[in-house]
């Protein structure tokens, strides 16, 4: 049995490194835009409520099966493995194949803005795809060639036995957490509330523009949060994971959130709003226009670093997500190679890297926008409609209960949907696409005889007769 051992503080560490990482320097200017001016604070904010509810969905379902996992675990420990949960298991293994290495690319994506603080050129086009009828943005720059080179660069870093990271990954943690707390400090010395709190004409004006505007700054701003529930992976390895894991994913929605408002505010009091949402690096900017040129030199070079770091232990990591449910019989056989000198999983981290480099061709807000889209129907949906499930038979039991209920996990469920049917209508194809052709996968594997049998075992404490379900 494996040891339990993370504390809370622990916990909470974990969490908030997943959620900043290089979200923030790369999107500011983005929910900006999406919003037309200062008012990007209510994307913000509208942001960290939809996660703290959905944070209190991971709560109840991870203090019910505090093992590691995540979405994976909490399906076979609620549905066992009845023809619904291995439907759920496979199409949301499926799914991450397709959004995993999104997530990835957009480090890589930041890197490349970031380059471009020394490297004014890399803005220019190196490739206009006309006719292709893509939604890339008019052309192809060569930042965009970089972004690829740097997954192909992580991709090279990760094929191969990766041993005794722990410690670089608490420096990358400890160096992005220091940038972002200078860019903050720096912007609130520098503060001038005419500029953050005066709004343009029409700002509240609602109308169909309005609202994909909220819907797109919306996704940036769940993105920017992702990774509240991180500590759910690994909740084999939690001390009192009942007790603990709720409260570290509810400290950690609120922390970031609290960082969050504080870093853009005082960006949008530091800088006119059409300078913010025109930037390619805005914490670069920032630093020169506030301080000096060796401040934003010394930033950019600790973005560049964090962003490198973010795309190589994503792909490190998400390669994992299909190997592991190969290993289990949940997914295709194919993907539980591994490499014969290295010992890892070298299939899926070629497809990931694969995927990641393509998705760089792509702008940044549609790669956000699709890698949502991949990801709320089965993951955050299904998981609200199990935590409904499992409220329905034995609510009693459940170790943690979240107050108010239902009212946290249906304003979570508003705006996941929100989010999802507000993206444009080809990001919307991507995802219904990919979660089609995932039942259509599993529906063929099924019948030629390759996955599981239905009379597998579920996972403990969660087997009772046909439902799968029993709290502990």
């Amino acid at each position: 049995m494996t040891a339990r051992r993370l504390s809370l503080f622990q916990a909470v560490s974990l969490n908030m490194s997943m959620m900043v990482g290089i979200g923030p320097f790369i999107t500011i200017p983005s929910i900006v835009l999406a919003m037309g001016g200062p008012q990007a604070m209510v994307g913000w904010l509208l942001g960290a409520a939809i996660a703290l509810c959905d944070g209190m969905v991971w709560s109840e379902l991870a203090a019910a099966f505090p093992g590691s996992g995540g979405t994976y675990h909490f399906y076979q420990a609620a549905y066992g493995q009845s023809r619904l949960g291995r439907l759920l298991k496979f199409v949301f293994v499926w799914q991450f194949v397709f959004s995993g290495p999104l997530e990835a690319s957009t480090g890589a994506i930041g890197v490349a803005k970031y380059l471009g603080f020394f490297l004014p050129g890399l803005a220019t086009p190196a490739w206009r795809p006309s006719g292709l009828g893509l939604p890339i943005s008019g052309i192809v720059g060569w930042d965009q060639l970089v972004a690829v080179a740097i997954v192909g660069l992580a991709t090279w870093l990760a094929y191969r036995r990766i041993e005794r990271i722990g410690r670089l990954l608490v420096v990358l943690w400890v160096g992005m957490m220091a940038t972002i707390g200078w860019v903050t400090v720096t912007a609130l010395v520098h503060f001038d509330p005419a500029l953050a709190f005066v709004d343009p004409p029409d700002a509240w004006r609602w109308d169909g523009g309005h609202a994909r505007g909220l819907g797109l700054a919306l996704s940036i701003a769940l993105y920017d949060y992702l990774g509240y529930y991180q500590v759910c992976y690994l909740g084999d390895e939690v001390d009192r994971g009942h007790r603990t894991i709720p409260r570290s994913i509810l400290i950690s929605v609120v922390a970031i959130a609290v960082l969050y408002l504080a870093m853009n505010i005082g960006i949008l009091g530091a800088m006119p709003w059409p300078d913010v949402a025109a930037s390619n690096h805005i914490a670069s900017d920032l630093m020169a226009r506030r301080i000096g040129p060796w401040a934003a030199n010394l930033v950019t070079v600790m973005i560049i670093w964090t962003a490198v770091a973010a795309t190589f232990t994503a792909l490190l990591g998400y390669s994992r997500i299909p190997y592991a449910a190969a290993r289990a019989g949940d997914f295709f056989g194919f993907f539980a190679a591994t490499h014969r000198e290295g010992g890892f999983p070298h299939r899926a981290l070629l497809l990931v890297g694969a995927i990641a480099a393509a998705s760089c061709l792509f702008s940044l807000g549609t790669v956000i926008a699709a890698l949502l889209s991949t990801r709320i129907l089965i993951q955050f949906v299904g998981q609200i409609a199990t935590l409904w499930r499992l409220r329905g038979l034995t609510p009693e039991r459940l170790p943690f209960r979240a107050p108010l209920y239902p009212l946290a996990s249906v304003v979570a469920l508003a705006g996941w949907l929100f989010i999802f049917f507000s993206a444009e209508w080809r990001v919307l194809a991507y995802g219904l696409s990919t979660l089609a052709l995932g039942a259509a996968a599993f529906l063929a594997w099924e019948r030629g005889g390759r996955g599981p049998s239905a009379s597998g075992p579920a996972i403990e404490p969660a087997e009772r007769g046909g439902d799968g379900y029993e709290a502990p």
